[in-house]
Order: C-alpha cells, then structure tokens, then sequence
C-alpha cells in the first residue's frame, strides 16, 4: 500500500502543476471551479491504470514510444492557448475558465497519461488494480484541489497570471517530454 500511495503522489504532481497554473488565471476561484478540477482530474487519474490494465502489454510498448509527445502537444496547446490569452488580455475582460470544457478534458487527460503506464505496468506485477486505482485517484484529486487554491492564492504574485501559468503549462509538459526521451 505504501508503494502505491508513493506512485499516487508522484502521478499526483503533474495535476498539482496544471491545477496551480490554473489557480493563478482566475481572478474568481469558487469551489465549484475547484471541485470541477479535483473530479475530473482524480477521475481520470483513477480510470487511465484501469484502461492501462485491460489493454495489456502489446499496446503499452506501442504507446510508451510516443506517450511524451502527446503530453508535450496537449500541454503546449492548452499553455500556449493561455500565453496568448494573456499577452491580448483587456483588464476589464474575464479571465479564461479553465475548469470546464475542452481545457479541462485536454489538461484531465493530458495529466493522466503517466497513470495508463502505471496501469500496464501493475498488469506485469499482478497488482490490486481497483485498490491502486482508487488510491492515485484520490490523491490526484487532494492534490488538484489543493494546486488551485494554492495557485490562486499567489495569483497577486505575477502580474500576467495567464501568460506565466500558460508558461508553468508549456514547461510541465516539456518536463514530461524530456524525462521520456
């Protein structure tokens, strides 16, 4: 149990980043915005070892051979989506919600690429998949929830939100990419 809530903390980290970038774009953080993040993200993080599991070994080799550039494309969309968002940003404009839509299922998957390779890998070992699924799930979604008002909190710290949280975006998942190569 110990070596899975360790993996669910590390898989928990990419959501933490984004769910902190994100934080930081709103100029409003209500709990629904939050919760939105923390389930959806947790709830991806909690079926990608269940799919990762069921497909098998043969597709975990055809997948981990790309899995990075998909990290790095999705994050770089969704980040550089948000730099622009801030460098064209009128003051008087809304900020760009992230917690719903194309955004959040791009970002949801996007940080739970890593848990479908978990999932594969706990088929090789004959791991406990619900338990294990369970476990980085929730953490996932503690950690997204406690990255966006984290994130928020610092808001006033930056003065374009949107354009460094797109950048902490972008870099997350040149982080991802790198670390794959």
């Amino acid at each position: 149990m110990f070596e899975t809530f360790i993996i669910a903390i590390g898989l928990g980290l990419d959501a933490f980043s984004l769910a902190a970038a994100f934080g930081m774009c709103q100029k409003v953080c209500p709990l629904d915005a939050k919760l939105r993040l923390s389930v959806s993200f947790g709830a991806f993080q909690f079926f990608m070892p269940l799919i990762g599991f069921g497909v098998g070994l043969q597709i975990a080799q055809f997948i981990s051979s790309f899995d990075h550039w998909i990290v790095l494309g999705v994050l770089s969309l969704v980040g550089g989506k948000m730099i622009y968002e801030g460098w064209k940003k009128d003051d008087d404009a809304p900020s760009v919600d992230f917690s719903q839509g194309w955004p959040l299922l791009f970002a949801s998957l996007a940080t739970s690429v890593d848990a479908l390779a978990v999932g594969f890998s706990f088929a090789l070992i004959d791991k406990n998949i619900w338990f294990s699924a369970l476990i980085i799930g929730v953490v996932a979604s503690f950690m997204t929830y406690l990255g966006v008002s984290l994130g928020h909190k610092i808001r006033g710290v930056f003065s374009s939100p949107e354009t460094w949280g797109g950048i902490a975006i972008v870099l997350v998942g040149l982080k991802v990419f790198l670390e794959d190569l």
